[in-house]
């Protein structure tokens, strides 16, 4: 009979869930501790999801880098052909204007001729027309040089007559038979002189 009671208390207690039965072994807080399959497989995805994340963002900046580099080269490639556009268009500018100009120039000296012989008197038709052809030309850039008392310079001056003059010391410009022109940096015509060069 004891043998029974006994056997009854352990089931009683097992099912009550008092301290000592079986039921203790289940605790929630017991089962904190151990790891399922399931949270082993959880974190080891989570680890490769973190790399993949930071593969794509390298690969994504790479991307952004490349394609950065590739903009600022084609910005610069536009900004150097715009240059070279402004420059040939100012180069062609100037040839039409020089065109124009070297046209003109038998005039120009002609009217130089005129005022030499005293054909230019202030306040006559002539003298108005030819000032008013002058201010054209200057308009358009064109500037005169050549004059007596400058030094003589090969690449600007083209000497027709060399005059053996005593006392002077480096060649100089006594005479002026053609005034040069030039626009710009453009030459349009050498200034035809009459140099003085020292006496030998």
């Amino acid at each position: 009979m004891s043998d029974e009671k006994d056997f009854d208390e352990t089931s009683s207690n097992a099912s009550s869930g008092e301290p000592g039965s079986e039921a203790h072994a289940s605790d929630p807080a017991s089962q904190d501790d151990e790891l399922t399959v399931d949270d082993i497989l959880g974190a080891a995805q989570d680890a490769d999801v973190a790399d993949a994340d930071a593969a794509a963002d390298a690969a994504l900046a790479d991307a952004e880098n490349t394609m950065l580099n590739d903009l600022k080269r084609l910005q610069a490639e536009y900004a150097n052909y715009r240059r070279r556009t402004e420059e040939q268009r100012e180069i062609e500018k100037q040839r039409a204007k020089g065109d124009v100009v070297k046209s003109l120039l038998p005039v120009l000296d002609d009217l130089d001729r005129a005022e030499k012989h005293g054909d230019l008197t202030d306040g006559s038709a002539f003298a108005v027309i030819a000032e008013k052809v002058r201010s054209l030309v200057a308009r358009q850039g064109v500037e005169t040089y050549g004059a007596v008392g400058d030094a003589f310079d090969p690449q600007r001056h083209e000497a027709i007559f060399q005059q053996p003059t005593p006392g002077v010391t480096e060649i100089t410009i006594i005479d002026v038979v053609e005034v040069g022109y030039q626009l710009g940096d453009v030459e349009l015509r050498p200034a035809k002189v009459v140099v003085a060069v020292p006496a030998e």
